[in-house]
């Protein structure tokens, strides 16, 4: 098979055209929004956040007797939402530890959504695809919602870029510029709420973490300026769950498996290059 049929065959299914057009949206949001995240050592955040949301999908699921579709977007938004509102009220006066609070946040909206989807006499397989996605199920109106909703996240980083760019690096600064640090904690919350749900139906609850935190940990390993770890991690994110996905049609793998172990694979193989490059400099 020469190259032009390699990339060609899979897309003469229009669900695999949705679905790669949903990972070109899905890698860049969470390349931008990941690159915060990782800077302000929020990664425990993302994946607490990621797993809150399952109680919106859960109620999201009852309610429409079973059916996985747009409608899990509004009740996993919701909820993560919720969560974040809920772990920036808990840790408004530094009484209670954000990852104390995070902790207690997540494990109990997990365990919450958990037993809300299984009083549905068979939840297995749609919970199967919550926790793991289901890249060729993504609907044009999906991929609508997902399109609209990363605009959103797109647009207000670009707004607040400055704002969030001091408050990663310099918190000091913030509270002499009289910036609202706390609101701006909670804006960034927020988006990474909204970054999950808009990923939950291509690689899943389980494995969103991957998607959120290994493009911007790569692209870090690269470049130090923000605006430029936020341009590579975007094309790493983008070109990764390209390349996943692909090899999900061809291995006969689970895509959401394959983008991240993709992922993971780019990631180690740019560690290893940094760290012996960084060990002949010293040679030298």
């Amino acid at each position: 098979m020469d190259l032009a049929s390699f990339l060609s065959e899979p897309l003469s299914y229009s669900f695999i055209q949705r679905g790669m057009l949903a990972l070109v949206l899905v890698g860049g949001i969470n390349a931008v929004v990941g690159c915060f995240v990782v800077v302000r050592g929020m990664a425990f955040l993302g994946d607490a956040l990621a797993h809150a949301i399952l109680p919106g999908i859960a109620l999201s699921y009852t309610a429409s007797g079973g059916y996985v579709g747009s409608n899990l977007f509004v009740g996993g938004l919701g909820a993560g939402i919720v969560s974040a509102l809920v772990i920036a009220w808990l840790t408004r006066n530094q009484e209670l530890k954000e990852d104390s609070a995070i902790a207690i946040v997540f494990v109990t909206m997990f365990a919450l959504g958990i037993a809300i989807v299984s009083t549905q006499g068979s939840y297995t397989v749609d919970l199967t695809h919550i926790l793991f996605g289901s890249i060729n199920g993504i609907s044009k109106n999906d991929l609508l919602l997902m399109a609209a909703m990363a605009a959103v996240v797109a647009v207000v980083v670009l707004l607040l870029y400055k704002e969030f760019l001091i408050v990663s690096f310099d918190l000091s600064l913030a509270h002499s510029l009289r910036l609202p640090v706390e609101i701006l904690r909670l804006t960034l919350l927020i988006l990474i709420a909204v970054t999950i749900v808009v990923s939950l139906q291509a690689v899943g609850i389980a494995l969103m973490l991957a998607l959120l935190i290994t493009p911007a940990a790569t692209a870090r390993l690269l470049v130090k300026r923000l605006h430029h770890m936020i341009l590579i991690a975007c094309l790493i994110g983008i070109v990764s769950g390209l390349m996943g996905f692909y090899a999900s049609y061809y291995l006969d793998i689970p895509s959401g498996a394959c983008i991240v172990l993709t992922l993971s694979a780019l990631f180690g193989a740019v560690f290893v290059f940094k760290s012996a490059y960084s060990l002949l400099g010293e040679r030298g």
